[in-house]
């Protein structure tokens, strides 16, 4: 199972429900699974497939939003780059990139937050927002807003947008009132999150639906 096999298999939902095929993407991972089982040849599969899971999700979402994104004279790029790859080996333009993404920890260096994907604009070097991806808000959304709090409180970061994008498979952000912890914490100490699932969600300005994601970006280049 490889990246590419995941995404035939999106595309085959694409060819089946068009526009929501975005709202599949638990089935899409589920099949995924399952085939990433069978070409499994060790001891452990659960640790091999989470391993291959969260790359799979952000894998997807990239590949769903790339062409939208780019339409609109913008750049995506995966958020490890800046960490994995030497500074050395980083092109001229994501050099730049990094340097407006890094945040000021004193006398403990500049750091890049840890999200998944990177929006910026190619002329500029300026990042316009960040995404960070699970399939459940427990997984991740702590830290999603701890990452918020540190880019909004330094003064070369604080207009870049931070999102959670997740399939939601535990419901946390179905209903809006009462609202479960992790709803609270997208609401309060995020930018907002979309949601890719097939349950209807109630929206507010914070929490939508992903087809509404290419749109708002278009907003933020008003």
């Amino acid at each position: 199972m490889t990246i590419n096999d995941l995404i035939k298999i999106y595309e085959a939902k694409k060819q089946k429900y068009g526009l929501q095929a975005y709202r599949h993407i638990s089935n899409v991972l589920r099949e995924a699974k399952e085939q990433h089982k069978k070409d499994f040849t060790g001891d452990d599969h659960e640790q091999s497939w989470k391993g291959f899971k969260g790359n799979a999700l952000e894998s997807l979402i990239l590949y769903i939003v790339k062409d939208g994104v780019e339409l609109l004279g913008l750049k995506i790029v995966k958020g490890r780059t800046f960490e994995k790859t030497k500074p050395e080996n980083l092109s001229t333009e994501l050099k730049h990139v990094k340097r407006n993404l890094s945040i000021d920890f004193g006398e403990y260096g500049f750091h890049t937050p840890d999200v998944d994907l990177v929006i910026y604009h190619p002329k500029t070097y300026k990042v316009i927002a960040v995404l960070s991806s699970k399939v459940t808000l427990r997984e991740r959304i702590a830290q999603t807003a701890y990452w918020n709090l540190k880019i909004k409180s330094y003064e070369l970061t604080k207009h870049i947008k931070v999102y959670f994008v997740t399939p939601d498979e535990d419901g946390t952000l179905t209903i809006k009132t009462p609202a479960k912890k992790g709803r609270a914490i997208v609401e309060l100490d995020t930018d907002g999150s979309y949601v890719l699932s097939e349950t209807d969600i109630e929206e507010s300005d914070k929490v939508k639906m992903f087809d509404k994601f290419i749109d708002d970006l278009k907003k933020l280049l008003k």
